[in-house]
């Protein structure tokens, strides 16, 4: 190390360590690559932009291990190893960049800081950075759209791919590349992701796979990393990539380094700078070809930790013995040190390029306009008249929505005809490259029917993240397959800087009507997992009580923001028993009051679901007959029956902070026996049981089995009126 003569930028307060100009400086880096009003480097050829995207990486380098080291904590391997990638991706003006990797976030930070996009939290120099990485109110722990100038979520592997492919469709000029490493390769929805949304968008390409391939996972090698490079060239032209640049660090490698996985900061500087050539060719050639109609992928081979504390899977993450004053960490900074003027120079092509900060320029910093959808068509039933389909009643409205909004899209694994929701097919059309009327399929559809639960959950939550009106259609058994991107989406929305249309689920074929079907598509238990997010604050899962309150709940979740909407009801024909007014009050106050009845002493029933109404209305009147009185409730939003304290609404990007007061909760529930009663999983009635003070029990789904009818799996689990009328007396 040198001591310091020239003036040190103030956003460099904080940077322990500077270093000596590196060669050849004054030739190629004293003036910016990126000219003043120009958004982009001239020429690949050009030695300027070559040397300053070298620069450019190491700056990426230092910082991640910097502000990892300055918490003993964080992820630098990875993204080190794909530095000279993420570099050329900007200097070529390119900043809508996603990624798969949550563990990338130090890097991402990094070139956010470097850009200038942080100063609107309040992050303006070195220092900072460090002090609120990985704080409550800082730089959280992985990516997040929360933070300035990054477009959407990552942590869980196997989701990225989702948020570029819906970012690409939205906004057809723009490149969105995401990173993916070849730990996460393994996951199974990648490949699929991409084969579905391609055979679904032959001509949507603008979006570009960065496969990091640098032989490591988290704690070992990657299953991929005896791959030759012949083998995933062919990888990805199996799966129907028409463009595959690989870039090897390897071919360029001058210090006899071993095995297929080099560092290339151990390189001659010469060989590094080829190297760096290479690498921005190669973004700039597969950049072209992605936004030229061609399905496209960039690889770079290089080893995982490449310029960081450490190599392979040892480079991965920090523990606390990790600090900045460990020997270590030390050696790493101070061999990446850059002079003052190189910080200097790498600042001005970060915030030139694009055109500005990221937090100024990416997609997801405005929110998107949506057409105005007019008066929805309802159709409101007379109660007490023919039974109806509540699912069919919803997919009339999706279907106009869908005419009104022609971005507005329906995804569905398992078909709609199987859910009561053909008219959705009729109305806007299977997204299928073979036109077919008698399959109701056409090119330029608006519903997504691939057979994979997640490429439909990423697809419609990924476009709500970007601002689009969508609604996810599944049978509740099987909705499971695509619930992690959902979750990860409305835990975003939950913490985002600007508005977005809720992320809208459609679960139908619920346990109870598949008897015939058997146990393996009677799997209520996903109830339980919604229940448990409903107290993340943002989380509302509603159950209609007939196709009136469904037609209602749609059109709640049509104006909500912020928010994921689960939608649960049948589809089979079923009473009608509210009216809209009623179904509307219900979706305010979360239930409403279906029936009721005086006596000698009072049972209340609260209930989730339509179906299982039946057995409960029967034992109502068991009770009747022998002087009991009973009161009716259909539980439609459990949300509302929270305890302000019990949800985390007002941390919540647009807090909904409405809950039923404790005097109206005891009018509509007090009594003298509770009995919560669904045909899902118990933990949904948690809410009523929290707070009601009388003697109360629960009967709930127990588990699946090959019946007849309904009313037989229901006895099954002992969801019987007799069971029910026999509970009641028993609390009595």
């Amino acid at each position: 190390m040198t001591a310091v003569t020239e003036k040190i930028p103030a956003f460099c307060e904080g940077i322990q360590y500077f270093g000596e100009p590196l060669p050849e400086f004054d030739a190629h880096g004293k003036e910016p690559a990126i000219a003043l009003g120009q958004k982009a480097i001239a020429s690949v050829d050009d030695s300027a932009a070559v040397y300053q995207t070298l620069l450019y990486a190491d700056a990426l380098r230092y910082l991640t291990v910097q502000i990892c080291g300055s918490k003993g904590s964080g992820h630098p391997g990875g993204f080190a190893s794909q530095a000279e990638a993420y570099a050329s991706l900007v200097m070529l003006g390119h900043k809508n960049i996603v990624t798969e990797v949550g563990h990338h976030a130090p890097g991402f930070y990094s070139a956010m800081f470097l850009d200038r996009s942080l100063e609107a939290m309040d992050i303006s120099t070195v220092q900072q950075l460090r002090d609120r990485f990985r704080e409550r109110h800082g730089l959280l722990g992985h990516l997040s759209g929360q933070i300035p100038g990054l477009l959407a979520p990552a942590g869980p592997l196997g989701q990225g791919q989702h948020f570029g492919m819906a970012a690409a469709l939205l906004h057809r000029d723009t490149l969105f590349p995401f990173t993916i490493g070849d730990g996460g390769l393994g996951e199974p929805y990648i490949m699929s992701a991409f084969s579905h949304f391609h055979t679904a968008y032959p001509s949507v390409t603008n979006f570009l796979p960065v496969l990091v391939w640098n032989g490591y996972s988290q704690e070992h090698h990657s299953m991929v990393s005896l791959k030759t490079n012949e083998q995933m060239v062919d990888y990805w032209k199996g799966n129907g990539f028409e463009h595959v640049v690989l870039v090897d660090a390897k071919a360029f490698d001058d210090q006899a380094q071993e095995g297929d996985y080099v560092d290339s900061t151990a390189f001659s500087f010469q060989q590094r700078l080829a190297f760096t050539q290479a690498v921005l060719a190669g973004v700039s050639d597969a950049a072209q070809s992605a936004m030229s109609g061609q399905l496209t992928v960039f690889i770079i081979k290089q080893l995982k930790g490449s310029g960081v504390h450490a190599l392979g899977a040892k480079s991965h993450n920090l523990y606390p013995k990790d600090t900045l004053d460990a020997p270590h960490i030390i050696s790493a900074l101070q061999t990446r040190a850059l002079s003052p003027q190189a910080w200097e120079v790498v600042r001005a092509n970060c915030e030139r390029a694009a055109g500005g900060p990221a937090a100024q320029i990416a997609v997801t910093e405005f929110e998107r306009s949506l057409p105005d959808l007019g008066t929805l068509p309802l159709e409101e039933y007379a109660v007490g008249g023919d039974p109806k389909v509540s699912t069919t009643a919803m997919g009339a409205l999706v279907g106009y929505v869908g005419q009104r909004d022609r971005d507005f899209l329906v995804t569905n694994a398992d078909g709609n005809e199987a859910s009561g929701i053909g008219n959705i097919n009729q109305a806007l059309k299977i997204i299928h490259p073979t036109p077919d009327d008698t399959y109701n399929q056409s090119p330029n559809g608006q519903v997504y029917e691939p057979l994979s639960e997640d490429a439909c959950a990423g697809l419609a939550a990924g476009l709500a993240l970007m601002g689009c009106r969508t609604l996810w259609c599944s049978y509740e058994s099987f909705a499971i397959n695509g619930l992690p991107i959902w979750q990860t989406v409305t835990q975003a929305m939950a913490e985002l800087r600007r508005a977005t249309p809720a992320t809208v689920t459609l679960f139908t074929a619920g346990a109870l009507e598949q008897g015939r079907n058997g146990w393996t598509h009677q799997r209520p238990e996903i109830e339980a997992y919604f229940a448990a997010m409903m107290r993340n604050g943002n989380v509302f899962p509603l159950f209609p009580s007939d196709a009136n309150s469904i037609q209602v709940c749609y059109e709640w979740a049509l104006s909500a923001q912020n928010k994921g909407v689960v939608i649960t009801a049948s589809k089979s024909a079923l009473p009608i028993r509210t009216t809209f007014d009623q179904a509307r009050q219900a979706l305010h106050d979360g239930a409403i009051v279906l029936d009721q009845a005086s006596g000698s002493k009072t049972v209340v029933f609260a209930v989730i679901g339509d179906m299982v109404l039946a057995p409960v209305y029967a034992a109502a009147q068991q009770l009747a007959q022998q002087g009991i009185g009973y009161k009716i409730v259909s539980v439609v939003n459990p949300r509302r029956l929270y305890r302000p304290t019990d949800v985390a609404w007002e941390i919540c990007s647009k807090p909904d902070g409405t809950f039923l007061e404790d005097d109206a909760f005891e009018a509509m529930f007090g009594g003298d026996v509770l009995l919560g009663v669904t045909g899902g999983a118990s933990a949904m009635l948690e809410p009523v049981m929290l707070r009601s003070t009388s003697k109360r029990d629960t009967f709930a789904w127990k588990r699946g089995e090959t019946t007849a009818t309904a009313g037989e799996l229901m006895g099954l689990n002992g969801i019987t009126a007799e069971a029910i009328a026999e509970r009641a007396i028993a609390l009595l």
